[in-house]
């Protein structure tokens, strides 16, 4: 019988969490490096056992844990990520230039089809790649060198690079965001970089719009349609069908077009998922309800799923990498809040539970569905 297992990194360690197919009862584990922000924890695709950690501190800086045993025990790999050549500038909030520098890993991808394969997002914004299972790591230069570099500008969580997209039926071709440059996709594993912002529109930017500038929060895409991606923008819902090279926006009936975090069910290439907030300045749901907005329709038509969800006085936020979904045959949908909750829907998001309620703030969320 298949298992899930949920991944969760949170503000003051990360924590495992375990179920049986019917997703009824659940165990948690003790907190892992306890009281280091984890900013993103992913399982290898090609290896159920394999699982990466980005930990993070103040006083230590960045390190990427390892675990080959579904996260019983960790290793501490290198953390050494040296950006590639002369390190440049990009811009500051005010214009002027301001050095690249190394801050922390964003997320982490690991390869389809390979478990010592890894790609980090980080911040200053740049794009890392391993391939001896996190011991060395190398810039994918390409990305920083696209001649639009010394023009992007932080957003106001960072210049990050937060979301990586590998085609599985092409691992060559790839897409990333960051905030807040935009989009951008290679067809050559990393080598060349194209922006892919056209239909982007950012009132924020004196060229409203600009080829990159434009503050991406997240993109999803389902693998079996990797040329159909759906985007959630500082402002809007967007979505295209040509891989990018154009947008249009499907934010339809939504009580509001901002939010984080993008999700498109495991099974159903038009179904997505988004969690409205109020606005840039007001990171909480409208009226106070916790309200999941799922359309079946690849957008335009949005539908509130609220039954288990507080629907007064709630005031969480769901941060860009903290939805999830499993692919069993009845898809689950999961997603974690800054009030540390982990909600969990085992039918699409008809029906939500509370799968942990007092955890640290959650920073993301992976789902693994295992044998």
């Amino acid at each position: 019988m298949s298992r899930v297992r949920v991944l969760a990194g949170t503000r003051k360690g990360a924590f495992i969490l375990e179920s049986d197919a019917k997703r009824e009862a659940w165990t948690i584990s003790e907190p892992l490096f306890a009281g280091w922000e984890i900013y993103h924890v992913n399982g290898s695709p090609a290896d159920p056992n394999r699982i990466y950690a980005s930990q993070s501190s103040g006083w230590f800086g960045q390190m990427i844990q390892r675990s080959d045993d579904g996260g019983k025990t960790w290793e501490a790999v290198d953390n050494k990520f040296v950006y590639d050549g002369v390190p440049g500038t990009h811009q500051w909030y005010d214009g002027t230039p301001h050095p690249w520098e190394f801050k922390r890993v964003w997320h982490l991808e690991p390869s389809p089809t390979d478990p010592d394969t890894v790609f980090a997002g980080v911040e200053d914004a740049a794009l890392f790649k391993t391939t001896d299972g996190g011991k060395s790591w190398a810039e994918v230069s390409g990305l920083r060198k696209h001649g639009s570099g010394p023009h992007w500008a932080p957003g106001a969580g960072g210049m990050c690079l937060h979301t990586i997209l590998i085609d599985p039926s092409n691992p060559a071709r790839m897409f990333i965001a960051i905030s807040a440059a935009g989009a951008f996709r290679t067809l050559d594993g990393g080598e060349t970089w194209t922006p892919i912002n056209n239909g982007l529109r950012s009132e924020f930017l004196p060229e409203q719009n600009a080829e990159v500038g434009h503050c991406v929060h997240r993109i999803g895409m389902h693998p079996s349609r990797p040329d159909t991606l759906f985007m959630q923008k500082h402002w809007d819902v967007m979505r295209s069908d040509d891989g990018g090279d154009h947008w249009h926006e499907v934010s339809g009936n939504l009580p509001t077009d901002f939010g984080f975090p993008i999700q498109v069910h495991a099974h159903e290439p038009e179904t997505i998922y988004v969690v409205p907030i109020l606005s840039d300045s007001m990171h909480y749901p409208p009226e106070g309800k916790l309200r999941v907005y799922r359309s079946r329709t690849g957008g335009n038509e949005w539908e509130a799923l609220t039954n288990g969800l507080p629907q007064q006085d709630c005031y969480v936020n769901i941060l860009r990498d903290a939805m999830a979904a499993d692919s069993l045959d009845q898809c689950g949908i999961y997603f974690g809040t800054t009030g540390g909750q982990i909600y969990a829907s085992s039918d699409s998001g008809d029906h939500w539970t509370a799968i942990a309620r007092d955890l640290p703030p959650v920073l993301s969320l992976e789902v693994q569905t295992l044998p």
